[in-house]
Order: structure tokens, then C-alpha cells, then sequence
């Protein structure tokens, strides 16, 4: 994995706002001109249907469709951008056309419109990665993700009428596909080295190495250490001191 600091540049925060704002900009045009893209979803088993795998994601049904999506496209694509820079662009871009077509071939005989399975994917990968990269700082990213949007998991089941619950299903797989085969790859956190010796001191800090690695240490190893066992010696060492008083 490549060692950096992670940071956030112009380029990087285009996609997480250029996203909802071209979801916005479709919905305010299909309410301003009376014109409806919903055909322009993904049709599953229609050769014409797979022009969705690349509009769907934009087109949205009603408002409340279209903000539930906004906030969650929004965090996770920045989360993504920040914390995996060096890969963020590729795992977008394949996540989305994967995702699309998994919909396309699994997916029932009607039009499937929404970003809901881009988000299922953002939060597959996010979540995955995080805990199969063993780092405790991309760790604690994935119980984040997974505390805000772990209820998403019940989407991937078929239930209300009208929910593309297969789009979702579809998303989880690519998302968790993408973690998979990036494992070992993207950002890993470097921090200054007065605060890596403050960690030092800190029993679980200590499991991981100067990287952020899961490395965690063998109590036995620790304790038969040569600096372990002389510094115990000292600790043990007890002076006793006789006095003798004659009767006068």
C-alpha cells in the first residue's frame, strides 16, 4: 500500500459534488419541461435497456427519492476520495458500470432508475476495505460507515413495491467485489513521530506498527525481552540491612 498522508484536492471533491448536482439538475428539467427520463433507466434483458447502466443513476422518481440519495452519495464518495485517493477514481468509475450491469442481468423486466445502488456500492467497498486492510484507523472508517448506514443491508431483500431492491444487491456485490481486489492497495496513515512514541506507552497502540498495520505483540515475546528481564531484575533487587546493638 502506498504510505501518505491522506488529503483532499480540488479534483478530488468534483465527483462527490458533480454527482448529486447533475441528479438535481436532471429532476429540475424533467419538473420544469414535463418530460419524463424514466425509460432511460436500465432495462434488464432489453438490449437498449444497458444506455441505464450510464443515466440511470441520475434519474430519480419524486423528491424524497431524490434526497435520500443526495446526503449518502455525498458522504460516502468524499469518504472514498480521502481516504483511498490513490485508487478512489478507478473504484468509482468500475464500481458504477459494474453495478449497472449487474442490475442489467439480474435485475426484473422493468425500468431501474436511482443512485441507490451507487451507494450500496460506496458503502460495500468502504466498509470491506476498511476491515480487510487491518488498519486501525480504516477500521474505525468502516464502523463509522457501517453505524450510520448498516441498515441499508436490509435493502438488499426483496420488500416495499416499487424499490429496485436488485440494484441494491447489485451495488453490495460490486462494492464488496472492489474491496476484494484492492485490499492491498490505497492510502495507509502516517503521523508524526512524537505522536507514534506517545503511542508507545499505550498497551493497544502497540499492536499496530509505525504504518498503522495490525502487528499485534506476543506477551510472551515482551516479557522474556532482554530489556524486559534486566529492567525486572532491577525492580526486584531488596537490600536488607543488619544492625547490631550491644547491651551496655
Amino acid at each position: 500500500m502506498k504510505t501518505e498522508r491522506p488529503s483532499l484536492s480540488v479534483i478530488d471533491i468534483a465527483i462527490p459534488l458533480a454527482f448529486p448536482l447533475i441528479m438535481w439538475l436532471v429532476y429540475w428539467f424533467e419538473i420544469s419541461f414535463h418530460y419524463n427520463f424514466n425509460d432511460l433507466g436500465v432495462k434488464p434483458g432489453e438490449f437498449y435497456g444497458l444506455r441505464g447502466v450510464l443515466f440511470g443513476p441520475f434519474i430519480h422518481s419524486g423528491v424524497e427519492h431524490l434526497f435520500n440519495n443526495t446526503i449518502p452519495v455525498f458522504l460516502l464518495s468524499l469518504a472514498l476520495m480521502y481516504f483511498y485517493k490513490p485508487i478512489a477514481f478507478q473504484v468509482f468509475f468500475i464500481g458504477f458500470i459494474a453495478t449497472g450491469l449487474l442490475t442489467w442481468l439480474i435485475a426484473r423486466p422493468n425500468y431501474h432508475i436511482g443512485a441507490s445502488g451507487v451507494v450500496y456500492m460506496l458503502f460495500a467497498f468502504l466498509f470491506f476495505k476498511g476491515i480487510l486492510s487491518k488498519h486501525f484507523r480504516l477500521i474505525a472508517v468502516s464502523m463509522i460507515v457501517i453505524f450510520i448506514y448498516g441498515s441499508l443491508v436490509w435493502g438488499i431483500f426483496p420488500g416495499k413495491a416499487g424499490i429496485s431492491w436488485e440494484g441494491h444487491l447489485s451495488g453490495l456485490i460490486a462494492g464488496t467485489g472492489l474491496a476484494i481486489i484492492y485490499r492491498k492497495k490505497g492510502v495507509i496513515f502516517t503521523y508524526p513521530k512524537d505522536e507514534r512514541k506517545k503511542d508507545e506507552d499505550d498497551e493497544f497502540m502497540r499492536q499496530f506498527d509505525e504504518d498503522g498495520n495490525f502487528n499485534p505483540v506476543d506477551p510472551e515475546e515482551s516479557v522474556g525481552s532482554e530489556d524486559a528481564l534486566s529492567h525486572t531484575a532491577d525492580d526486584l533487587k531488596v537490600r536488607i540491612n543488619y544492625e547490631v546493638k550491644r547491651k551496655k
